[in-house]
């Protein structure tokens, strides 16, 4: 992997800029009425879900495969990537007509698949390899370095790093005033250090927070302990922002040039993408959805100032949403989930739902086989309330009537269990 050696300089990304203009859209940077009423501050949105590929990866892509040498490009290109990474560099082939390889896990959604393969069109192959990224990416690295083609990584590279710094140039130009604070999404952490470069020399006094996914804190983990640490296992649903170790370079820039990293719960990225849809028509992906989560728990140091969020990307699978509605409602206190054991006998349930449900609970799940050789059979219910407190009615009314059973809300495999 080539990596250029010298610290970017605002030169570098307005270099970068002009490499792209005939690429990317200057994306709109629009001020958000009600997100600005909810926290009592100006709130601006960077909708690079709007790019060209519905994320800002074709930036790095493009500025990455344009600055290499032609002799590099003649045998190709390849990467790894199960998702926007993979559509970036896949339309910059196209742009340069030059022959790319995109490896993705087997399990990667048709829907993706076919995202890369229009992108690319007859410049990308792409294969299908192993059951995970770590597979793909693996696979990609070997194909690199036995054919001698150009790996195009996903954030640890400097051309990388100075394309998304593009972003913040197009945020500066567009805003009359410096913004107080910006957030956006860090999964290895090339948007961050791209953007972060571009603020620190055109307006330091910017506070910027990285926000990663509650389940895969990889940066912030290498901030707490100095150095770049890998994680073990992670919670891939912020799939756009969940890595196991981001690269040196990205952490050396993000602890120069971040004011601070901070983690959100899966849970409110899904009750963020749902609001922002609601209020607002935005289709977000979750890791597009990150930066505006993180607004709550900054909601007193937010008021009254200048609020930028980055809108990172907007490839959010339909097929996804019965999990982001879930995954929000437990979130919220609203859905939970019990191990109930039931009498096996007629009228058993029926006692449940009269004695233990409240007016406005509703019995959403409800998995159970009976077996006659017992007197007693357990069963999975799923229950939704309308606002937290009526959780602790139906824990009460359970209790009083000596029900045995188990919270199950919280277990890590529930939702390969009901989704």
């Amino acid at each position: 992997m080539e990596i250029v050696k010298q610290r970017i300089g605002l030169e570098d990304i307005y270099q970068a800029k002009y490499r792209l203009k005939d690429v990317v859209y200057h994306t709109p940077l629009v001020l958000n009425e009600y997100l600005s009423e909810k926290y009592e501050c100006k709130v601006y949105l960077k909708r690079e879900d709007l790019q060209t590929v519905r994320s800002y990866k074709i930036r790095g892509a493009y500025n990455k495969m344009i600055t290499s040498d032609s002799e590099r490009l003649e045998n190709g290109v390849v990467c790894a990537s199960a998702g926007n990474h993979a559509q970036g560099v896949a339309l910059a082939c196209r742009k340069l007509k030059v022959e790319g390889v995109i490896y993705m896990p087997i399990t990667t959604p048709q829907q993706k698949i076919g995202k890369v393969k229009r992108f690319g069109q007859a410049y990308v192959k792409v294969i299908l390899i192993g059951d995970t990224f770590d597979d793909a990416y693996l696979s990609a690295l070997d194909d690199a370095n036995l054919n001698n083609k150009l790996f195009i990584h996903p954030f640890n590279d400097e051309r990388i790093i100075e394309g998304q710094g593009t972003v913040g140039l197009e945020i500066l130009e567009d805003l009359d005033v410096k913004p107080d604070w910006m957030f956006l999404a860090v999964g290895g952490g090339g948007l961050a250090s791209g953007v972060g470069a571009c603020f620190h020399q055109l307006s330091p006094e910017t506070q910027i927070i990285g926000i990663e996914p509650l389940g895969a804190p990889a940066m912030k983990t290498s901030f707490d302990n100095g150095q770049v640490t890998g994680l073990g296992k992670i919670d891939p649903f912020v799939d756009g922002a969940a890595v196991r170790k981001v690269g040196d370079i990205t952490f050396e820039y993000c602890q120069t040039f971040l004011s601070g990293m901070h983690l959100v719960p899966e849970g409110r990225v899904c009750t963020t993408i749902l609001e922002l849809y609601n209020e607002e028509a935005i289709v977000v992906e979750p890791a597009g959805a990150l930066s505006v989560a993180a607004l709550d728990d900054y909601r007193e140091a937010i008021k009254g100032k200048t609020v930028v969020c980055l809108i990172s990307g907007g490839n959010n699978d339909i097929t996804r949403m019965e999990e982001i509605k879930e995954r929000s409602l437990i979130h919220e206190g609203l859905k939970h989930y019990f191990v109930v054991t039931f009498p096996q006998r007629a009228g058993a349930l029926k006692e449940f739902v009269n004695e233990i449900l409240g007016p406005n609970d509703d019995i959403t799940y409800f998995q159970y086989t009976k077996k006659n050789s017992r007197s007693n059979g357990p069963a999975l219910v799923g229950v939704e309330v309308q606002c937290q407190e009526d959780y602790q009615g139906i824990i009460t009314r359970m209790k009083d009537r000596n029900i045995h059973f188990s919270a199950r809300t919280d277990h890590p495999d529930l939702f390969d269990f009901i989704v």
